[in-house]
Order: structure tokens, then sequence, then C-alpha cells
């Protein structure tokens, strides 16, 4: 059932804000607070006075309301990332593994490199092409859209106030550094182990701003199982998290469906807790996309949806979603295109040689997916109409991807809303499917 909200501005004042935001005005000091028009005039403590255009308006920021005109439906963010501090495992890391614990460079939201004593951390590639992709349009524009946030440092009582720019209820927050913490080959499992508890920490912190709206996913070290099985209980039954995520990257040389995971899914299934996988583009583990070197293009094209189409393949035709029929799995910011043509290639080799590689398979690999998984959709991703035809409307969730480059941020949702598809599709990729996947009301 559609939640009506009134909404608190006009629509059309509302749009003329939002498009503003991505003109290129100066950004300038005015007051106690940054001023940027569009953005910043909703994110500020204080009433803001911005000039654009020959015009000066004087506003102030609505507190803890959605200024967005689309308030027919709510919408969870099934996956919002936070930028979090430079030093957050030299803070909140185990005193005995401080001096092995890497440091974020900058506090630059488009640039996430770690490092210890000098040294890449987690990423190899990702330096050589810096310079070079700094002169590209959009990197002018990503700082100044970021930098009313950035200067008051990426902290919660902002990201909540994106939240109310977007027009997001609750969002599920998963990392941005967090993302390449755990990507070392052969990393010492007690450190790995220990930069996850630490993150977590950290994440609970931030996450009490406002728990009812900042939903945490717990980091998980896939280096050794019962690591990652300790941690899972924890995030569970002391911080309250509502999921978990890994990469899908392989590590070890083994892939998800190798035994040795299996006690970790079995301890989601037991504890009722979802798992989302999340790729990064680009690691020192074995990644697709590495034969490409620093070209950042070629490698975010194929890394995001082909490490998920890996791990799809492990739990639906490797035989995790046969033995572990309550686990819940999604794939989160690799679009959900390719949904289709995976399941029915799978689905197809099942059927000819199936009783050779897949004997415990008990009904098709789409069956599990259609069972048991869940697929973000980008707020522009066209295609999208093509997957509902194919598999339904039930397995997809929505995702801004806020505040990373390719964000469409602060018109995410008002993207997907023109989507050619039904309001009740869009209800339940915004918010019902979602709701299911973390154990939300509805």
């Amino acid at each position: 059932m559609s939640m009506p909200r009134k909404p608190i501005l006009r629509a059309s004042s509302v749009r003329a804000c939002v498009r503003s935001s991505f003109q290129a005005v100066p950004y300038r000091k005015s007051g106690t607070g940054a001023s940027w028009v569009g953005i910043a005039r909703f994110c500020h403590e204080t009433p803001l006075t911005t000039t654009a255009r020959g015009r000066t308006v004087t506003t102030q920021r609505p507190h803890r309301r959605w200024a967005m005109a689309h308030r027919t439906f709510k919408v969870l963010d099934s996956d919002i990332h936070i930028i979090e501090p430079p030093d957050l495992w030299q803070r909140y890391i185990d005193p005995a593994f401080k001096d092995r614990a890497p440091i974020g460079l900058t506090e630059d939201a488009g640039d996430l490199r770690l490092a210890h004593d000098g040294k890449p951390w987690g990423r190899l590639a990702v330096n050589a092409d810096r310079s070079v992709r700094r002169q590209g349009r959009n990197y002018a524009l990503n700082q100044e859209r970021w930098r009313p946030f950035a200067e008051r440092g990426w902290t919660a009582k902002v990201q909540l106030e994106a939240m109310d720019i977007e027009g997001i209820d609750v969002a599920v927050v998963y990392p941005s550094r967090g993302l390449f913490a755990l990507t070392v080959n052969d990393m010492d499992r007690h450190l790995a182990a220990a930069m996850a508890h630490a993150y977590n920490d950290w994440l609970y912190e931030f996450c009490q701003e406002n728990p009812e709206r900042l939903i945490g996913a717990g980091m998980i070290s896939p280096f050794a199982v019962e690591d990652a099985v300790a941690e899972t209980r924890r995030c569970v039954r002391q911080l309250g998290f509502r999921g978990l995520f890994l990469r899908p990257n392989e590590v070890n040389g083994r892939n998800w469906h190798d035994p040795y995971y299996e006690p970790l899914w079995a301890e989601l299934e037991e504890l009722e807790v979802p798992l989302g996988f999340h790729e990064g583009s680009g690691a020192q583990l074995r990644h697709v996309g590495e034969q490409f070197g620093a070209n950042t293009l070629l490698k975010h094209v194929y890394s995001h949806p082909v490490e998920q189409m890996l791990a799809v393949g492990s739990f639906c035709a490797g035989g995790i979603l046969e033995r572990h029929p309550r686990l819940r799995v999604a794939f989160l910011e690799g679009n959900c295109s390719w949904v289709p043509f995976l399941l029915w290639r799978m689905d197809e080799h099942w059927e000819w040689i199936g009783d050779v590689y897949a004997r415990d398979l008990t009904m098709a690999p789409s069956e599990y997916f259609k069972r048991q998984c869940f697929v973000s959709v980008e707020c522009d991703e066209e295609p999208v109409k093509h997957v509902i035809d194919a598999i339904g409307d039930d397995r997809i969730v929505f995702s801004t991807d806020f505040p990373h480059g390719d964000s469409k941020f602060p018109r995410a949702v008002e993207s997907f809303l023109q989507l050619p598809i039904s309001d009740e599709s869009k209800r339940k990729i915004l918010w019902d499917n979602c709701a299911a996947y973390y154990g939300l009301p509805a």
C-alpha cells in the first residue's frame, strides 16, 4: 500500500533547486557555513544566502523532512555509502594491530586510497591514472557537488541531511574505504578480523545518530571462516546490524561454493540475517578487470556486473542455496540487466550437464535466484523493464550509490521514477523488496 506524504515545498521550487545543484555555480564561503546553490541550501544548520543568475535567495534548511516531491512512495536505499574518516583503523582497531593497520591518504570522497608505510593498500593500479582522471569534466563537478558535505566531515548528521535532500526514508549503510580494506592477498587472518571488528564498532556509533533511518551492514573477513562466523554473531547479537557484506571476489583460490565456507552460510541462515555482495572495482585479490590496468572506464564497466555474475553462479548453480533454503543474498551495485541472460544460460547448462556437475540441485538455478536472491537496479537503468518481464519485480531493490562519483544524487529517486515501469513495480523496488531482504516492516 502506498504511503502518501505531503511535500513540504512546492514541486516546481524543488525541481528548480535540484536542477541548480548540477550547474557550475562558484563555491564560496558565506557567514558561518559553506554556501552552494542547490545542495548547500539544504545542508546547513543556519539559513543560507545564495546567489545565482543575478538573484539572491535566503532559505532555511528543512529539518529531518523530505524535500522532494515524490512522496507517493516510501524509499529504502539498499546500498548507501559513507565516507569513513582516514584514521578510522588507527582510532578503533585493537592496539595490538595499530602499527599494521592502513590509513586513508585524504578526506576526499573521490580519493579512497589506503596506505601503510607509504605503500598502497588494497588496490595496486588505482594511482596510475589519478592525474588523468582529474582532467575529466566530471571530476570538478563532483568536487563541488560533495563539498558542502565534505566540509562538515561526512558525519552522520550530514548523511541524514543528504538522505532528506534525496528523499530517502531509510538507508542501509555500506563502506567506501572499507570496500578495499580486506582485499590484500594472503592477508593475516588476525589483522583482517581486527580490521572488520574496528570498522563495525565505528559503524555502530555512526548509525546511533538515528538508528531507525541508518541501518548498518557489517564487515566480515573472508580470510578465516571461523572469524567471519564470530563477527557475524557479534554484529547481529551485540550491534543489532541487519545485514553483513562481502566482496564477490575469489579469496585465496576458493570459490564461494567451496565447502570451506559452509559454516558461514549456516550461521547466516540460523541468525536469519542476509548477506550482501558488493564489488569495489580493484583489489590485490584476483578480480575481473585487472587486465585493463589503470583504465578505470574498462575496469569499472566489467568489474561490478561480472564479479556479481560469478558469485550468483556459486550460490545458484554451486549448491549453496540448495543446502541453505532460508539464506537471503543480494548482489548490489552491479546493475540488474544481466540477470535474465545469466539465469537462462545457467538453466541451459543445468539441463545439458547438470547431472554431472550439479547433482545436488533439485531445481533449475534460476529457481534458487527467484526464491532467495535480490539484485539492485541503477536509478536510470531502463533495461530493468526487461528484467521485470523475465523474472518479475519481487527480487529487485533500489540503490542510490551516494556519494560515489557515478551517483545521480540528488536526482536518483527522481530518475528512477521516470523509468517505464508500473507504479506497483516502483513501490516494490523502492521499499517492499528491500524491506523483505533486510527483515524490515513492509
